[in-house]
């Protein structure tokens, strides 16, 4: 049985080991000094899924892509993206607003949108969990796929966190990510959800990256229940929960602005999120 490693290190990782610190370090500093010299214009890009319904998502690509992320916002995950490449919701949102962070290190993103069916509230609430979202993930990461020929990641933060495990576990037969990092993870739920621990975690053999801010403040990610979240990934090739502090905290401590967002750090989180993916 394989157990999960967990990693502390200054402000943004945990290692097991001091050298391994030290790689992990030098790994992020490179990408922090060398980010990509150029990027494609950004691009509204709508595949077709189930019958009748299409999934829209924010295509940007650096030059040369090392690896692609298909970016889970979230709240109810309605970015009501036009064709334009404008959101109508959720532009604060964590991973939407560092969207190009993950470019400049290598990283093409698909800032993924509620389908065509579910353009209106409560968009993907009620959704995430659903065999149609993962059908809908499953024909943007194919897209991914052909297009790049490069490992596809699902990265999810908040409700996000929701859509990616979910995703990842119905679509472990085949046609699913090559990987998932879970941002700001749901951890409870009341409001008639799964929570991301309640899900059979056990069966995900990918690699996984679990990013939590240790003061987050959401009655839904509490920074204590993670360790639960861990040891459930006894199949997972490479898992590891990575503590982050630092920053400063606004408003709700559910939003965007809120240690919940990594509000300050979003450099340091995204490069450390970005080194752990291409480490593999």
């Amino acid at each position: 049985m394989r157990f999960p490693e967990r990693i502390l290190c200054s402000k943004v990782a945990v290692v097991p080991s001091r050298w391994a610190c030290i790689w992990f370090l030098m790994i992020a500093l490179a990408l922090h000094c060398h980010p990509a010299h150029g990027q494609s214009l950004p691009k509204v890009v709508d595949v077709p899924t189930r019958p009748g319904v299409t999934q829209r998502f924010l295509f940007i690509t650096p030059e040369v892509p090392k690896a692609a992320a298909i970016l889970y916002a979230g709240g109810h995950g309605g970015l009501q993206l036009d064709r334009y490449g404008t959101f109508g919701w959720g532009e604060d949102n964590f991973l939407v607003r560092t969207r190009l962070l993950f470019v400049n290190n290598g990283i093409a993103v698909a800032v993924i949108d509620a389908p065509s069916d579910r353009q209106s509230s409560p968009y993907l609430n009620g959704f995430r969990l659903t065999r149609e979202h993962a059908d809908d993930a499953r024909a943007a990461i194919a897209w991914l796929r052909a297009q790049l020929h490069v490992p596809v990641w699902l990265v999810g933060t908040s409700r996000g966190t929701q859509s990616v495990a979910a995703i990842a576990i119905a679509l472990a037969g085949g046609g699913g990510p090559d990987g998932i990092v879970l941002t700001s993870t749901i951890l409870r739920d009341d409001r008639g959800g799964d929570p991301v621990t309640s899900m059979h975690l056990a069966t995900l053999t990918i690699p996984v990256l679990v990013v939590h801010h240790r003061e987050d403040g959401c009655r839904y990610c509490p920074a204590s229940e993670t360790d639960s979240l861990m040891k459930q990934l006894t199949q997972s090739s490479r898992a590891n929960l990575m503590i982050v502090s630092g920053g400063t905290s606004q408003g709700d401590p559910c939003e965007p602005f809120a240690y919940h967002g990594f509000n300050g750090i979003e450099s340091d989180v995204v490069t450390a999120i970005s080194a752990w993916m291409l480490a593999r």
